[in-house]
């Protein structure tokens, strides 16, 4: 089985080799770097499988670095914040990050994070390897799912609208299938949490809502619906 690589930008020089360690005794490959320029030259050196930023970090903070990243890459990055009601949670995922985990966490805790999010991002990240995306559930299903002037062909992990591609991130794809295979049912934030973020265990439904937006965005305001106090749908 490959290693997976960890870039890791944290300018607290305990937290930093500590966590580092931690990691790296669960088989990681750990890149650790202490502020945000010298993370984005290690990004563009090593190509990492995933990328944990630190949201305050010298140089190029983790929001910033974030974003330079996710102009390059779809690669899975996980945002740490001291605070978890922090603007700076919601401002990293809306930089394109796919989670975070509040600060200070337990290594156990982060090391679960991190194999669930490479999971999603088909990496097989220790014993229990992947979970079969969402679209692989029947294979008699049609390929390619129509809404509208929307496309989803969920065989090709391709979307077009009006006949145009559109990029997706892996975690808005995934969040898209999901939708997509139920059209016109309303999903719960705690069942997207599950299902698409792989969480078997409570979890912050800003996440959920601040994908949605992203995903909206790139697909259409009106195609994902809000039921109030129940969840989203997706308009068929």
């Amino acid at each position: 089985m490959a290693e997976t690589h960890v870039l890791f930008v944290e300018d607290d020089d305990v937290i930093r080799e500590a966590t580092q360690l931690a990691l790296e005794r669960d088989g990681f490959v750990v890149t650790a770097m202490p502020d945000g320029l010298a993370g984005l030259e290690a990004f563009r050196a090593n190509r990492p499988d995933i990328a944990l930023l630190d949201v305050m970090v010298p140089g190029l903070d983790g929001v910033s670095l974030c974003r330079r990243i996710r102009d390059e890459s779809t690669v899975p990055v996980i945002m740490l914040s001291a605070r978890a009601d922090s603007i700076d949670v919601v401002l990293g995922l809306e930089a394109g990050a796919d989670d975070y985990v509040t600060k200070p966490f337990d290594g156990a805790v982060l090391v679960a994070r991190i194999r669930a999010v490479l999971r999603r991002f088909g990496h097989a990240s220790g014993p229990d390897g992947g979970r079969p995306a969402a679209d692989e559930a029947d294979a008699s299903v049609e390929s390619v799912l129509r809404f509208g002037d929307l496309e989803v062909d969920t065989e090709g992990m391709e979307v077009r609208k009006g006949g145009q591609p559109v990029a997706l991130t892996p975690t808005e794809m995934r969040l898209l299938l999901e939708f997509s295979n139920a059209p016109g049912t309303v999903l719960s934030r705690d069942q997207l949490l599950e299902r698409v973020w792989d969480y078997g265990w409570g979890g912050d439904t800003r996440v959920v809502d601040v994908h949605v937006q992203r995903l909206r965005g790139k697909i259409g305001q009106d195609r994902i619906e809000t039921v109030r106090g129940f969840g989203y749908k997706l308009r068929g």
